[in-house]
């Protein structure tokens, strides 16, 4: 084999890595509050996630990848074929280490933002700090505020919501089951327009904001009413009937979260590895290159092996560690995560899945009192945000001189 395919082979082992830790450690996004709240087991959540990542990053995923992510670096510095692919390398090895580190202690971090911290270590390393976008890293500090305290709003109003419309009254089954299709209705409204104005595929859909909201709006209502006739049919124990009417709604939540996460996330792993590929393939890349679909199913089945094999340490941080979870709560963090992703994105503003959903957890636990938040766990969690893009950076440059060394 010529040296251009070992590259290949290492660029494709260190996407895998990249892959399996953006599942291992992602996944607790989608599926820690269902498995915190008792609404489905550990082994469900890590099945049922891992399928939908698969299903997410094949037919929701980009076709197309720009080649630095997220702008931060100028391309100028992919002039010469052979930096880029030591750039590349350097990159995806260094995120997916620090992104591994923070696994192995438990703690929730950014995937993007390991990505952009890392390409930022092979800028510097490559073209110097001018090459680097600063003005674009402060949309990443942004994020680090703007998620997690949306996400906490959001949650804390749904929550007490909930309590003064459902939980705090006499015949509180009855109200929920009254109530549900507008649960139902706003949690499908927003999914709805996540798929359309959020992914991949929503983007290559190009539907207009008026018929997007239009979609969204008569699919809840559908769904609203259908839902409401399927709870009254199938749930019967008045005594536990209004937390299994939001377990039945959260474990939906879930599964979007899990299959948007497949189409979104998938970029980050994948990315660089389709830098290698078509630099391997053709000795040249621009600013934006095809994805193959066998790299994106590659990419998935990455993501669903990082969830099969290390998924619950990271969901057991956010679903059990920072405060107590109900079905109900549960739902009140998955709804408040889905919607700060959807409005923050509608508004060009900085966000993070992983930030928005331990914000959406702190705000149900606040709505409890201040006792009711492990604030230890949460300040541990916010170093290791403010940690990521330094330490992906420094990983990076560590990496790409020793690969320029060797290659």
């Amino acid at each position: 084999m010529t040296p251009e395919y070992y590259i290949l082979i290492i660029g494709f082992t260190f996407g895998f890595y990249m892959a399996w830790n953006i599942g291992a450690n992602d996944v607790a996004n989608s599926m820690a509050t269902a498995v915190g709240a008792k609404a489905i087991t550990i082994r469900q959540a890590i099945f049922i996630a891992g399928i939908l990542n698969v299903v997410g990053a094949v037919f929701i995923g980009s076709h197309v990848t720009d080649t630095i992510r997220k702008g931060i670096v100028s391309t100028e510095i992919l002039t010469d074929p052979h930096l880029a692919l030591i750039g590349a390398l350097s990159a995806l090895l260094a995120a997916a280490l620090w992104v591994s580190f923070a696994t192995w202690k438990s703690l929730p971090v950014s995937t993007t933002h390991s990505i952009v911290g890392a390409m930022i270590g092979f800028g510097i390393m490559a073209g110097g700090v001018d090459c680097i976008q600063w003005s674009k890293l402060s949309a990443v500090v942004l994020s680090w505020v703007i998620s997690p305290v949306f996400s906490l709003i959001i949650a804390v109003a749904m929550f007490k919501i909930i309590l003064k419309f459902i939980l705090s009254r006499e015949d509180a089954f009855q109200w929920a089951i009254k109530l549900s299709p507008g649960f139902i209705g706003v949690t499908v409204f927003v999914i709805a327009l996540s798929f359309l104005f959020k992914t991949p595929l929503g983007s290559r859909m190009a539907i207009g904001t008026p018929m997007a909201l239009l979609l969204a709006l008569l699919l809840a209502v559908g769904f609203g009413l259908a839902g409401k006739g399927l709870l009254r049919r199938f749930i019967r124990d008045h005594r536990t009937g209004v937390e299994e009417i939001f377990r039945r709604i959260q474990i939906g939540t879930s599964c979007y979260v899990a299959l948007a996460q497949g189409a979104n996330d998938v970029a980050n792993a994948i990315g660089p590895v389709a830098v290698i590929y078509f630099l391997v393939k053709t000795g040249t890349v621009g600013t934006e290159v095809p994805v193959p679909v066998f790299l994106l199913f590659f990419g998935g089945v990455g993501i669903a092996c990082g969830i099969a094999m290390a998924g619950h340490r990271v969901m057991e941080t956010i679903g059990s560690k920072i405060t107590t979870l109900t079905n109900t709560r549960g739902f009140c963090v998955d709804f408040a995560a889905a919607t700060t992703v959807l409005l923050a994105s509608k508004l060009g503003l900085p966000v993070s899945t992983t930030h928005a959903a331990v914000g959406g957890v702190m705000g149900v636990g606040l709505a409890r009192g201040l006792e009711a938040v492990n604030f230890a766990v949460v300040v541990q969690i916010m170093v290791y945000w403010v940690l990521t893009v330094p330490a992906a950076a420094i990983t990076s440059m560590v990496i790409f001189k020793i690969l320029q060394f060797f290659l």
